[in-house]
């Protein structure tokens, strides 16, 4: 197993995407957009990687959603064989330094993905980012790709490969993930929501699937957007629900690409004040929180 590990918005969910070959995590140029642990299981031929996307460590996480994603993402490092430590090439934050630290802290070999290397128009100004980086730790391999356009990856992968040992698999060869369909349809609503609301409240926002319902001929399915404040209600509806209803259509198309199925989606949206700071519900959405 490997646990794809780092700070957030590096990239980590696209190079999860582009390792299986499938689209599984959602992504978006915010950051945090990953919430919760995501197995994703890469299976060819004989050789089956289980790899886990992980939300990106928070230095000072505040809320109990924000401490909840943290212990999400360290929990990844008990279990694995190997932990492929994402960066973004050319940024280096102190938020990477304490990623850094809890990843040499598990004691398990790790792989340097450097990431956006498509940034760099120049290749050469590469080499001065990568000595830097090779001067952090004993890295079993460095490897600079592009998740977002596939380069390298492959021999990313092969390098992974190579360090895992060998072992009976553990889940079936057409199994992508232990996740359930509910699950995924949740996530790619949300992603629609960080996508088309920009800056303005992204993170205020999660999505609970009310109806999940195979019929004969399509699949049912009824979501409900939760807001933290009444005032933000209005954002996600839109002038005369245009903006749900952009929402509710990208989001459909999503998932009957997922599901391979023709899909009715109904969505509404509902306000419960600070829900990512409430324990209790924050369970009911399914997310692990301590007391």
């Amino acid at each position: 197993m490997v646990a794809i590990f780092g700070c957030p918005n590096v990239g980590k969910s696209t190079l999860l995407n582009r390792l299986l070959g499938q689209k599984l995590s959602i992504t978006s140029r915010k950051p945090q957009t990953t919430r919760q642990r995501i197995l994703g299981i890469h299976t060819e031929g004989e050789t089956q990687v289980v790899y886990v996307d992980t939300p990106g460590l928070q230095a000072r996480p505040t809320r109990a959603l924000n401490r909840s994603m943290n212990r999400e993402a360290l929990g990844a490092l008990q279990g694995v064989d190997l932990v492929l430590f994402v960066v973004q090439a050319g940024r280096w934050t102190d938020v990477d330094d304490h990623a850094l630290a809890q990843v040499q802290a598990s004691g398990l070999p790790v792989i340097l993905a450097v990431n956006k290397v498509d940034l760099f128009k120049e290749k050469r100004a590469l080499l001065p980012v990568l000595e830097d980086l090779a001067a952090k730790h004993a890295f079993h391999d460095i490897v600079p790709v592009s998740a977002r356009n596939g380069d390298n990856v492959d021999a990313l992968r092969r390098c992974i490969v190579a360090l895992l040992p060998e072992r009976e698999h553990l889940y079936d060869s057409d199994q992508i993930s232990d996740r359930g369909e509910r699950f995924f349809v949740a996530e790619i609503v949300r992603e629609k929501l960080v996508r088309l609301l920009g800056e303005e409240l992204p993170y205020a926002t999660t999505v609970v699937i009310d109806e999940f319902k195979d019929e004969e001929r399509l699949t049912r399915i009824a979501a409900t957007i939760w807001v933290e404040r009444s005032g933000q209600k209005p954002i996600v509806v839109g002038k005369g629900g245009q903006m749900l209803r952009r929402i509710g259509e990208q989001a459909r198309r999503d998932i009957e690409k997922f599901l391979g199925r023709k899909v009715f989606l109904q969505t509404w949206v509902r306000v419960k004040e600070n829900w990512s700071d409430d324990s209790r519900l924050l369970r009911q959405l399914g997310i692990d929180v301590a007391d």
